[in-house]
């Protein structure tokens, strides 16, 4: 099985070859993966969200799709539809973008709450269900959903509590320091063609990952302290 210290390391110098300085959200992000969470990556314009969340998808060899959440897309423009197939006289069904490893809900909080709460489901259960039909999503499956923080969000819906309570974390990429700028500006000289980055895992590795995880022993003093923080912070 492949150790998680050396994959980490190699996503960290693929992702470099992108994104610069951003190791810490890199390992947050594989945390979020292997414990089967989702992330809001939350942060001003202009700083790489999407540029990051796209580059951390090309890490795993899995099925990557994004949604561009505006006011008019619907709950059906996510999950998908049963629609009538006129030549075969049958409904069919037609998957939406859903039904994937990794989503990039990009500027989720444009949707209206009826389209984000499309999301709820198979954020919560694995699962979606399209008029009346369940269907599972293959696993690892994990949303990363970007917003803008509350200053820059005119146009916008704010997201519901439910919705708040399926993402493992959020996070704000930041500013990069000085010294990451100049390294930025070096790539964009030196650098004719854009670079790419190689997957470093496979649906199987984190799959069985996941299992491991499961696997992890806690003594109950680990347990009373992290309930204790819990409830001081809650």
């Amino acid at each position: 099985m492949v150790h998680i210290n050396e994959a980490l390391t190699k996503m960290k110098q693929e992702m470099e070859r992108i994104i610069v300085g951003k190791d810490e959200l890199v390992e947050l992000f594989t945390i979020a993966l292997l414990v089967n969470g989702h992330i809001l990556l939350e942060s001003v314009p202009g700083t790489g969200k999407t540029t990051f969340a796209k580059t951390f998808s090309q890490l795993i060899a899995g099925e990557f799709k994004r949604i561009q959440f505006t006011p008019d897309v619907l709950p059906s423009d996510v999950t998908g539809i049963q629609f009538f197939n006129p030549k075969t006289q049958e409904f069919e069904l037609r998957e939406g973008p859903i039904m994937t490893n990794i989503l990039l809900a990009d500027e989720i909080n444009r949707a209206t709450p009826r389209t984000q709460s499309s999301l709820l489901e198979v954020m919560e259960e694995l699962q979606v269900t399209i008029d009346g039909e369940t269907i599972k999503v293959e696993p690892p499956f994990m949303v990363i959903a970007t917003q803008n923080p509350v200053e820059s969000r005119q146009g916008t819906f704010p997201l519901p509590a439910a919705q708040m309570d399926r993402f493992f974390m959020k996070v704000d990429i930041g500013y990069p320091s000085v010294e990451e700028e100049k390294k930025m500006l070096r790539y964009n000289r030196e650098t004719l063609a854009k670079p790419t980055v190689e997957p470093v895992l496979t649906k199987e590795d984190i799959v069985k990952l996941q299992k491991a995880l499961n696997e992890v022993q806690i003594i109950e003093d680990v347990e009373d302290y992290l309930l204790s923080i819990i409830r001081l912070t809650s």
